[in-house]
Parts: C-alpha cells; sequence; structure tokens
C-alpha cells in the first residue's frame, strides 16, 4: 500500500473523529428524559422517546411496586453491501426505568399511550371507595 493510499483511506474517519468528538453532540446512550406529573386524580408519567414506537416499549409493575419502562430498538437495515459506513451510532437504543408507585395508584386502571415521540402513562389515583375497598379487616381467631 503506497503513503497516498493509506491517507486517502484515513482522512475522512479522521475529521468525522475531530467533527463529532466535541461537546456538541450528546451520547445516545443516556436515559432519556421524565416528567412526572400530578393533578387531583392522577399521575402522569412522560418519557420523551423520538423515534420510537408502541412495539419498542416493554412496561411492567414489579411485587415491589415499582413501575418499569423499558425501551428497545434495533434499527432494521436491508441489505446494504454496496455501502461503506464510515461512522455508525445510530443501530440500536436500549434504556430502562423504575418508578416506585404511590400507594394511592390503582394499578388495575394504569394506562399507556405513545404520540409524536413521548410515551405517557397514566397513573389513576384510587377513588374513595376503592380506598375503602383496600382496607380490610383480618379477623382474630
Amino acid at each position: 500500500m503506497t503513503p497516498m493510499t493509506r491517507m486517502n483511506q484515513n482522512w475522512l474517519p479522521s475529521i468525522f473523529n475531530d467533527l463529532f468528538d466535541n461537546n456538541w453532540v450528546v451520547s445516545s446512550n443516556t436515559t432519556p428524559a421524565i416528567n412526572v406529573i400530578e393533578d387531583k386524580d392522577k399521575y402522569e408519567v412522560e418519557v420523551a422517546a423520538p423515534g420510537m414506537a408502541k412495539d419498542d416499549f416493554r412496561i411492567h409493575i414489579t411485587q415491589d411496586g415499582e413501575l418499569v419502562i423499558g425501551v428497545e430498538k434495533k434499527t432494521q437495515t436491508e441489505d446494504k453491501q454496496n455501502k461503506k459506513y464510515l461512522r455508525r451510532e445510530f443501530s440500536y437504543s436500549k434504556f430502562e426505568q423504575s418508578i416506585l408507585l404511590p400507594d394511592n395508584v390503582e394499578r388495575s386502571r394504569i394506562e399507556a399511550k405513545v404520540n409524536d415521540g413521548v410515551l405517557t402513562v397514566t397513573l389513576p389515583k384510587k377513588t374513595e371507595e376503592e380506598k375503602a375497598r383496600a382496607l380490610t379487616s383480618i379477623e382474630i381467631k
């Protein structure tokens, strides 16, 4: 390999490294921003997840009462045998966030939806009737 060939192969990656190895580009391996909102009858958890679809999310409640929101997206690439990537950073995204649920959340009515890159999980508060049902007395034998 001649010095000119080696130089031609290496100049572009060097420019990309100089351009992207600075504070202007934020790493994509961070947890997305989350808002938690409370009003008189519910809590809402909003997760900023641009580019994610409904099927990319997994939401569940643990036995310890934590709401777990997970996202995993693998970019499907078609056959690109004729393309040579000089830098590739957006083919896979994954994160998970846990939030301890308050005691006054009615778990059976939790709902979630995705709209314009924002996942919104609605956590309805228990009504007075639901709170009364939750209080059970234990018979002493």
